[in-house]
């Protein structure tokens, strides 16, 4: 599902609000997400899960094509969790 399918779908499950206002919520919803990783502060989502960073040290690997050895510098990754709820509901039966 892409960012415009969930505005449209919340669109026809929620008729008073206007698309205008459900890309506002939506995006804000997003933005607030990012800017607090970008922080490497974490996201909870009760039943849905949570969003964090894990950083990634320094190490060499190896260029696929060549099989040269490659520098890769350290950095930090986004990293989610799913919360129990949405883990129960994706294996139920």
């Amino acid at each position: 599902m892409t960012k415009s399918d969930l505005i449209k779908r919340l669109a026809e499950s929620n008729p008073h609000l206007t698309q205008r206002d459900i890309e506002k919520i939506v995006s804000t919803v997003f933005d607030e997400v990012t800017e607090a990783l970008a922080r490497r502060d974490r996201v909870e989502l009760r039943g849905f899960g949570a969003f964090s960073v894990r950083e990634r040290e320094a190490r060499v690997g190896r260029n696929p094509r060549t099989g040269a050895e490659v520098s890769v510098p350290d950095k930090v990754v986004p990293y989610f969790k799913t919360g129990k709820e949405l883990r129960e509901r994706l294996n139920s039966d």
